[in-house]
């Protein structure tokens, strides 16, 4: 194959291997300045980096554990992401670390699928000393997932950027403490 047609074009692409699925993707980026796409889907760990200075959704995919370098990289990329999609299987291995505040100053939507024991992707965005949010948040997550992470909606770690959230949805909703989620989340609407 060959790309004699995009002259002004840059060329990305890079294969993924997903062991577990026994599959591939091959993903393949063309783009010329300005860059217009606003979905980027399926975006791995070998996202090769960029800058997309668009205003787009992205969604975030893989086997491997995401790190906190890994949602560094996404934010310089993506300034302007406003829906971000976090599907992973695999925890965090060095969530204790300190690391520098990573910012989304323009996400308005954070949708977390995930195994319900794997809760530190939920945990690396609603901490503060991690995380940088802009108002207004609509985020869906898992329920148990959410009351661990803000230990019963106590933490004063995660306190901030729960605040921030607007709407919440949540995936399960055994008996819900509504005081205790509208005392932590005061402005957010269940959806």
């Amino acid at each position: 194959m060959t790309y004699k047609n995009f002259k002004n074009s840059k060329i990305i692409s890079y294969i993924d291997g997903f062991p577990q699925l026994n599959q591939f993707h091959c993903h393949i980026y063309s783009y010329s300045y300005p860059y217009s796409l606003t979905h980027y889907n399926y975006i791995t760990n070998n996202f090769r980096g960029g800058l997309f200075k668009h205003d787009c959704k992205i969604s975030l995919v893989d086997e491997r554990p995401f790190e906190h370098e890994f949602f560094l990289q996404i934010a310089k990329s993506f300034p302007f992401v406003r829906e971000l999609r976090i599907h992973n299987l695999e925890p965090l291995n060095n969530d204790k670390q300190q690391c520098s505040i990573i910012e989304y100053p323009h996400l308005t939507k954070l949708v977390l699928i995930q195994n319900h024991n794997h809760e530190n992707y939920l945990e690396q965005f609603l901490n503060s000393s991690k995380m940088y949010l802009s108002n207004n948040i609509y985020l869906i997550a898992d329920y148990d997932c959410l009351q661990r992470v803000t230990d019963n909606f106590t933490s004063d770690t995660t306190r901030m950027n729960s605040a921030k959230t607007k709407y919440l949805n949540l995936d399960i909703q055994p008996e819900l403490s509504l005081d205790l989620i509208k005392d932590y989340v005061p402005r957010a609407e269940l959806c």
